[in-house]
């Protein structure tokens, strides 16, 4: 069985390589630099417009909504599948295999990811319909076939359908149960499996109560988990403080000379960076990937361009704020001072690890044990991501939902057997192979962003207009 699963990794790394080096990277930077241009740099422009129209909005008890949900809640059930795994573990293993540059190169796709999702929330709010229950669907397979409305279009919207069903509501559930499953394990010492069942258990039973549950999860659990984690990276910093100019140098030192760290030429180097950069930073933020755009079809607002500028900051959150506080601490307490990743750059990054113990699934871990010791370090790490990972299994269901009452056209029966399929994906994945779970997530996931590309930048003209009303 080891044998078959080791032949599945290994086919599917050589197709994830291919798509993360080049296709994925050409479309995100793209895509983004594409949306920048056209809406004058609207992620600039609507940012503060953004920032007033979340923080002049929160509320832990939003009212529960008929057909819809209040922008908030779109917003809180959006972060919630954004922040998870990537902005940990995700994040951990960009740095180990790219290098610290690999967070500048994330940066930058998150600046450029934020018109993107701009255009995504924008058409998911202008395609969304509301079905015979009186519940709003809305998504990239509407703006996709309102993009291309013939027998291409309908193609492209079934597979894009099928892609994010596997990639999030089945393979990303198993990725995230997966990193609750061993972070807990080495915190403290539950197997995977018990992990992994409490957590389905517990989805499931807010998968049942529909969106009005999660919502009431999510603009709870969101604000709280962050304040949470930022509090803890605030502490290690401060502890650390005397090495984050040194920790930003690296940053930015290793985004264009990474060589030096990770070996090999300056040109296979950079593109390691770029790559990881590029396809951590989908998985952490999501721009481009056509997920969020189901929960931003859910607000309502008196306009799109509203729900627009309260998605960017969404990613703006993920990356900039929550992301960025994970590789300042990773990278202060690892490999700058006494880290036990220090002098990288005299013996090359492959030596030094192999010998380390560092992963990218207790990297953070190992940081915060350095300064808080490994009881309360582990711990705390591990119980930050259990709620990020499992506010993103609830969103990714919810987005997988969405799509699977499109291919059925509401079948109640297709519906269930789609719950049941999930929740044992995420029993399945606190016992498989973390590797594995990652590369089939990754390589699903990068399916998805060339139907909703093309479907971007078919609908430009309206995303631009949107934007230029201003």
């Amino acid at each position: 069985m080891q044998a078959f699963l080791d032949s599945i990794l290994n086919v599917v790394s050589k197709a994830n390589a291919y798509l993360s080096d080049y296709i994925l990277v050409i479309l995100l930077i793209g895509v983004g630099l594409f949306f920048t241009i056209k809406t004058r740099f609207v992620q600039i422009r609507c940012f503060g417009e953004g920032m007033k129209k979340v923080f002049g909005n929160i509320k832990l008890f939003g009212a529960k909504q008929q057909g819809g949900l209040s922008s908030f809640q779109a917003l809180a059930t959006a972060i919630a599948a954004q922040v998870g795994t990537g902005n940990i573990v995700g994040a951990s293993g960009a740095i180990l295999i790219g290098g610290p540059g690999a967070i500048f190169w994330m940066w930058i796709i998150a600046f450029l990811g934020m018109a993107t999702i701009y255009a995504e929330a924008v058409l998911a709010q202008e395609t969304k319909v509301t079905n015979n229950n009186g519940e709003v669907e809305g998504g990239p397979v509407y703006y996709i076939k309102k993009a291309f409305p013939n027998g291409f279009g309908k193609f492209l919207a079934g597979f894009f359908a099928v892609a994010i069903i596997l990639a999030l509501g089945f393979m990303g559930s198993m990725v995230q149960s997966n990193s609750i499953a061993e972070s807990c394990n080495t915190a403290f010492g539950i197997s995977g499996w018990v992990i992994g069942l409490i957590v389905a258990v517990v989805s499931a039973f807010i998968f049942i109560g529909g969106v009005n549950r999660l919502a009431s999860v999510t603009e709870k659990l969101v604000p709280i988990m962050a304040v949470i984690f930022l509090l803890g990276g605030l502490v290690i910093l401060a502890a650390r403080i005397k090495y984050v100019p040194a920790t930003f140098g690296m940053i930015f030192k290793y985004a264009f000379t990474p060589n030096a760290l990770i070996g090999g030429g300056i040109g296979a180097a950079i593109k390691t960076a770029i790559s990881q950069g590029a396809k951590r930073g989908l998985f952490s933020n999501e721009a481009g990937m056509g997920s969020t755009p189901h929960a931003h079809a859910q607000a309502k607002v008196e306009k799109p361009h509203d729900q627009g500028v309260v998605a960017m900051v969404g990613v703006f959150i993920d990356t900039f704020v929550v992301l960025t506080m994970t590789a300042l601490v990773v990278i202060s307490c690892l490999y700058v001072g006494n880290g036990i990743l220090a002098g990288a750059e005299s013996t090359t990054y492959a030596t030094l690890l192999s010998g380390s113990g560092v992963s990218k699934t207790n990297a953070m871990q190992m940081a915060y044990s350095s300064v808080f010791g490994s009881g309360f370090g582990n711990g705390f790490v591990a119980v930050c991501l259990l709620f990020f990972a499992f506010s993103t299994i609830l969103g990714w269901n919810f987005f997988g939902k969405i799509n699977v009452q499109y291919l059925f056209k509401n079948n109640k029966i297709a519906i269930t057997l789609y719950m049941i399929i999930a929740v044992l994906f995420i029993f399945l994945g606190s016992l498989l192979s973390n590797d594995l779970v990652w590369e089939l997530t990754d390589f699903f996931n990068y399916l998805m962003v060339i139907p909703n590309a093309l479907a971007l930048l078919a609908l430009n003209k309206l995303v631009t207009k949107s934007a230029l009303k201003k």
